[in-house]
């Protein structure tokens, strides 16, 4: 009676089984690779978005705090252009108990998409 080999004598080698199960590990290792990948991305985009924001908004208080006068009452809006993105800055000036202090706050948009939200106090000279 003859035996029925799989593999001839000598040769070594994976059955299907065993590459099918090395190519799903590998191709999950990969997908958790460009997930992470991607979050990277996005929190390197996030922060560039904050860092011209910030610019923008300490551009905007400073502004105030350097002008001789208190600002009225009341919001205004202005773009602000940093490394080639137009951004909206929107000062909103409120009263305080105190009248010779103003609440300044400034919020940078992108779009109707608030980035950042900076406030200060500014008092008379």
């Amino acid at each position: 009676m003859r035996r029925c080999r799989l593999k001839p004598p000598g040769v070594r080698g994976f059955t299907l089984i065993e590459v099918l199960v090395a190519l799903g590990i590998v191709a999950i290792a990969l997908a958790a690779g460009v997930r992470a990948t991607a979050s990277l991305t996005r929190n390197a985009e996030r922060q560039s978005d904050l860092l011209l924001a910030h610019l923008c908004a300490e551009n905007a208080l400073v502004s105030v705090r350097l002008s001789r006068q208190m600002p009225a009452v009341g919001d205004n809006t202005s773009g602000c252009e940093q490394a080639g993105r137009n951004l909206a800055v929107r000062l909103s000036v409120q009263p305080t108990p105190n009248p010779n202090f103003l609440r300044v706050e400034a919020q940078v948009l992108d779009g109707e998409a608030r980035i950042l939200a900076l406030s200060t106090i500014v008092g008379r000279y």
